[in-house]
């Protein structure tokens, strides 16, 4: 008999499935009350962490899942490498869509959105500008064969949900449950990745000296009086600020414009971060809001992300996976597209290839293939408006067609990847602790400097913290011994 060879790949992914088999084995071995006990700790902790969504003003403690993922070095650096490859990719499509026909019909703006840009955009925003991002994929951590399943689904580039919420999960679930685990497991290691609070502020500071500003002054952007989402940009406010960094929050309404310099009430602007789409911004700007302030940040290249950000569509991925754009594309980004970007294409009345290369008509290949698509907006965020072929009738998946081709660059279509799926321990309502299944998303916020990752549960197929989702805190873990040892023999007696 002779043992097939193993690869050092094969073997981590072992490992990573035994990592998660040990954590679920010490999760589900805990006793009841004790459990209870943990899940109201990490709910006090996520409150007093201000872990928060707002629904029209309403606080909302956004849900921990109590067990984490773990991953390993190697894993979290090769997601590192793919995610900031597409970043990079997707900072040209500025520059793309001003000298490309194909790609305005691709990744088409609103008019008002386009003036901004050519108001805006010159020649050494080309050399250099930044983008501070979250790419959300699909993957099966513990698989033996992970790299295979990493699938992107989306770009989201500007606003990115995350800054203070991942690593606040990932300090409650290591100083709350970590522990915990540990007395059952005392030689279980598991520590967070890079903050991604540091991450984000050195992107900043970076882009500040970069543009040669000499002061270090950062003005945090973002509909500050809404009252919805997470009130992440005043708790970053606070806590950078005791952290020593000169940092304000505002909204763009309450900018100053003098002498091509920026301020905020007196303090002068160096670089700020902006959670504004710029067509919100052309449209406030359209009905009499004072937006020169704003614009003149884009114009001086002091706003992270730059009008790249506003290149988040989800057909991007169209212009990554489609033969008649990879001349903009260097051999390696083609290969990271081509093994971990889904094929994605504008729907509507128009032909296009498929995923081999053959010419389809995009409507007939939607009808016929409900069960490998997905149907979704182009734009929009949050979950909303999302049709998963298998999951949908005849009839819901044609009106979805027949929309998509009444609203030309509305709405894409998508191969359809499988979502990952966990055991997670939860309380039943007699007190006893059962495993339920909840589908997994990431999000990879990659810079220079390191990666953070977002996890996300549901038990809905569409995973989205403002759908009620959970976050899921991805912890990294040391290996254990080889799964086998270091020599063995290729024949055994038979």
């Amino acid at each position: 008999m002779t043992i097939p060879t193993m690869t050092s790949a094969d073997e981590r992914g072992l490992r990573g499935a035994s990592l998660d088999s040990r954590l679920r084995q010490i999760f589900f071995a805990m006793p009841p009350e004790k459990l209870a006990a943990l899940a109201q700790r990490v709910r006090d902790e996520a409150t007093r962490r201000e872990l928060l969504y707002f629904r029209d003003g309403i606080q909302e403690t956004i849900n921990v899942m109590l067990r984490p993922a773990g991953i390993f070095s190697e894993q979290l650096n090769y997601f590192h490498y793919v995610a900031l490859t597409l970043v990079g990719a997707l900072k040209r499509m500025p520059e793309l869509y001003l000298k490309d026909f194909n790609i305005r019909d691709v990744v088409p703006l609103g008019e008002l959105e386009a003036k901004w840009l050519w108001d805006t955009w010159g020649a050494s925003h080309n050399q250099f500008h930044t983008v501070f991002g979250r790419l959300d994929a699909i993957v099966n951590l513990t698989a033996p064969f992970w790299k295979r399943t990493l699938s992107f689904i989306e770009p989201n580039l500007v606003g990115v949900g995350g800054i203070h919420l991942i690593p606040t999960a990932e300090a409650i679930v290591r100083d709350v449950i970590v522990p915990a685990l540990q007395e059952a497991a005392p030689d279980l290691d598991l520590e967070s990745p890079q903050d991604l609070r540091d991450l984000f502020i050195l992107e900043l500071t970076d882009h500040a000296e970069a543009i040669g500003r000499k002061g270090r002054t950062i003005c945090l952007i973002d509909p500050k009086y809404s009252g919805d989402g997470p009130n992440e940009l005043e708790t970053l406010t606070h806590y950078y600020r005791a952290h020593g960094y000169d940092i304000y929050h505002a909204d763009p309404t309450e900018l100053v414009l003098r002498n091509n310099e920026v301020y905020y009430e007196g303090h002068l602007i160096d670089v700020a971060y902006r959670d504004y789409e710029v067509r919100d911004l052309a449209e406030m700007e359209k009905e009499g809001e004072n937006l020169r302030a704003m614009k003149q940040l884009f114009r001086a290249n002091q706003i992270v992300s730059s009008m790249a950000g506003d290149f988040d569509h989800k057909s991007c991925f169209e212009v990554f996976t489609d033969p008649r754009f990879a001349q903009y594309f260097s051999v390696d980004e083609r290969n990271v597209f081509r093994q971990h970007v889904l094929w994605t294409r504008i729907l509507g009345d128009r032909r296009s290839t498929d995923a081999h290369g053959e010419v389809i008509d995009l409507l007939d290949y939607a009808r016929k293939n409900r069960e490998a698509l997905v149907i979704k907006p182009n734009r929009s965020y949050g979950g909303e408006s999302v049709w998963i072929g298998p999951s949908v009738t005849d009839g819901e998946w044609e009106d979805a067609i027949e929309k998509a081709a009444q609203e030309p660059g509305a709405w894409v279509m998508q191969a359809l990847a499988d979502i990952a799926v966990y055991d997670f321990p939860v309380l039943a309502d007699d007190g006893s602790v059962q495993a339920a299944p909840f589908y997994v998303v990431v999000g990879f916020a990659p810079t220079k400097y390191g990666v953070a990752v977002l996890g996300r549960a549901s038990q809905k197929q569409v995973v989205n913290v403002a759908q009620r989702g959970g976050m899921l805190a991805v912890l990294v873990g040391r290996h254990t011994p080889r799964v086998l040892p270091p020599r063995y023999d290729s024949k055994l007696e038979k």
